[in-house]
């Protein structure tokens, strides 16, 4: 039976990123990047899709917490004859791909449990496992299959038991005992052991945490928490930002909405950087710029809306039919069939981060302007055609009305930004197109009888991303217009007190079945709630939305309030970085 997904906490090492359980499992891991096949796919199927345990034998109380200010992971396990803890890290600082395993013991004697179980290719190709004893103090295992290698390491390594390996084993109090598994090409020679960078690696990450300025954010624990998970998703080597390391954790338990997030999505990772340089962190944004910069070089007809982490293009979706999938949830997939979508909005994201990176201490660069240039001109000639929305409707291509604003968004920045900053470009045109857009959403986005914008121009439903007008300026927090849309999204779209994305039972995206609240929409009703002087609501929102976080500070992208369980792929950078932009403007509000 698969563990409930607000179960599992992450580490990494932003190359990739794991998913440890409660019981001390690895059921997650893609070496050696976050879209590379897993290794550890216990996640989406069972123990026989490989994973790495190390937990007391039999009853046991569990606890964890992060190591304040860092990613390093503390289970602290409690049975009747003694306590354990487990300091679960992925170090960072060289090109290796290590997880460690470090178990102290802190009273009496614990018996350990230790199963290491290796399934490449997503958990379904079995690997030659070879034991190595080069001396008496550096024994390890190999496991191999084509192009991957995995070594195991540690003081005491467990014994093949079929085709897993398996160990039981006292620690006392005052042992420490260190495991590590180690990740290189198959074709190198394995490695001698390596000096473990565990205390270099939380001192890092402290470091990067004191610069951020969370002065008077409510639940500043919370928002640091999602920044660091931000900062964690960001790969280390080339800046590109995953919208989460995980595929396949579906949207409706048993259904068909099961998506790869395990790539860049330039909304996502436009609205990630906004959101870092808002609380202080602004190195990512010049990484990421340059991230940008590489991966829509070329011309801008062929702009993507997603890319890998090295800003390749082609991520062909594919379903993995071996693999049962999360509580039974399929098809399990990988690779995303969106990536050939059309949504406008995403050029509106990229000019509002890049808007941002100006305004900070980054300022502007010719090689940045003369991309948004390139964008917003190509726009100019494609702007009115219909697109998939931001929620990457499967359904008939649409005039959402969501993604018209973001094109007033990008006409309206690329203004102000030649404007302010007497930079090169055809603002005179730019500024008839703004102001054709606004027109155009006033009379077909906007349902007078309801007195509320609408999800798309012909439908009366509508649709949580339309709490984003005020956030980007379309239109005042306190405007009648927005306020009759917030009192429409409320009476559509609550469920729980949460918020829907749209009403499925419209048949809009073309699925079968529902999905649950979105928690990313429900922080963006905190911001209108915040806009329009309702601060005792948005604080009362705010205040439950942090309680939905599990016991380490994490969010999945949808929420099940009525069996109080995350639902979807975990963590979720939109949840994380709707929070810190929520939390953000709370501040703001407070401060008038």
């Amino acid at each position: 039976m698969s563990r409930p997904i607000e179960d599992y906490a992450l580490i990494g090492d932003r190359h990739t990123a794991a998913l440890v359980g409660s019981n001390g499992s690895i059921d997650w891991l893609c070496v050696p990047r976050f879209d590379s096949p897993a290794c550890f796919g216990a996640l989406l199927g069972d123990e026989e899709n490989g994973h790495w345990q190390l937990c007391p034998v039999g009853d046991y109380e569990v606890s964890r917490a992060y190591v304040p200010d860092s990613d390093a992971l503390q289970t602290t396990f409690s049975t009747g004859s003694g306590v354990v803890t487990l300091l679960d890290v992925m170090p960072t600082g060289d090109d290796r791909i290590d997880v460690v395993r470090r178990l102290t013991g802190v009273k009496g004697t614990v018996r350990m449990h230790h199963e290491w179980v290796v399934r490449f290719e997503y958990g379904t190709a079995k690997p030659w496992i070879r034991r190595r004893q080069e001396d008496s103090e550096n024994p390890a295992i190999t496991a191999v299959v084509g192009p991957d290698k995995l070594v195991l390491r540690g003081p005491r390594l467990p014994e093949a038991q079929g085709d897993r390996h398996v160990d039981d084993f006292e620690v006392r109090e005052g042992d420490v005992l260190t495991f590590s598994t180690t990740w290189l090409p198959s074709h190198f020679r394995t490695p001698g052991p390596h000096r473990v960078m565990v205390d270099e690696t939380i001192h890092e990450e402290v470091t990067w945490v004191a610069r951020l300025d969370l002065t008077g954010v409510p639940h500043a624990d919370v928002v640091r928490r999602s920044l660091l998970t931000l900062h964690l998703m960001t790969h280390v080597d080339t800046g590109g930002i995953v919208a989460a390391p995980t595929t396949s954790l579906p949207e409706d338990f048993g259904g068909e909405r099961n998506w790869d997030y395990r790539y860049c999505w330039l909304r996502d990772a436009a609205l990630t950087i906004s959101a870092l340089i808002s609380a202080g962190a602004t190195d990512e944004a010049r990484f990421w710029r340059d991230w940008l910069l590489r991966a829509v070089a070329g011309d801008p007809a062929d702009l993507q809306i997603m890319y890998a982490v090295d800003g390749a293009r082609r991520l062909t979706e594919l379903t993995l039919d071996d693999l049962p999938g999360y509580a039974g949830s399929r098809p399990v997939r990988i690779g995303n069939g969106a990536v050939q979508q059309r949504q406008t909005d995403v050029v509106g994201e990229v000019m509002l981060a890049l808007e941002a990176a100006r305004e900070s201490e980054l300022g502007q660069t010719e090689d940045a302007w003369n991309l948004q240039r390139v964008l917003i001109d190509h726009l100019a000639e494609t702007w009115e055609a219909p697109d998939n929305g931001l929620w990457e409707i499967r359904g008939p291509l649409r005039h959402f009305t969501h993604s018209r604003v973001m094109v007033w968004v990008a006409f309206d920045r690329a203004v102000k930004a030649a404007e302010r900053h007497d930079l090169d470009g055809e603002v005179g045109r730019w500024r008839d197109l703004r102001d054709r857009v606004r027109d155009e959403v006033m009379s077909q986005g906007f349902n007078t009888e309801r007195n509320t914008f609408t999800q798309h121009y012909e439908t009366t439903e509508v649709d949580a991303s339309l709490l984003m007008l005020p956030l980007v300026g379309f239109v005042d927090a306190d405007d009648p217009k927005m306020l009759g849309t917030v009192e429409a999204v409320e009476q559509d779209l609550l469920r729980d007190g949460l918020l829907l994305r749209y009403r499925t039972q419209t048949g809009v995206d073309g699925l079968s079945g529902d999905e649950h609240p979105f928690l990313a929409c429900s922080f963006w009703l905190v911001s209108a709630y915040a806009g329009a002087g309702r601060l005792d609501e948005a604080h009362a929102l705010f205040d439950r939305l942090c309680g939905l976080t599990n016991d380490v500070g994490l969010l999945s992208e949808e929420y099940d309030g009525a069996h109080h369980r995350m639902v979807g792929n975990f963590p979720q950078a939109f949840s994380h970085l709707t929070l810190v932009q929520a939390a953000l403007r709370l501040r703001a509000a407070a401060a008038g």
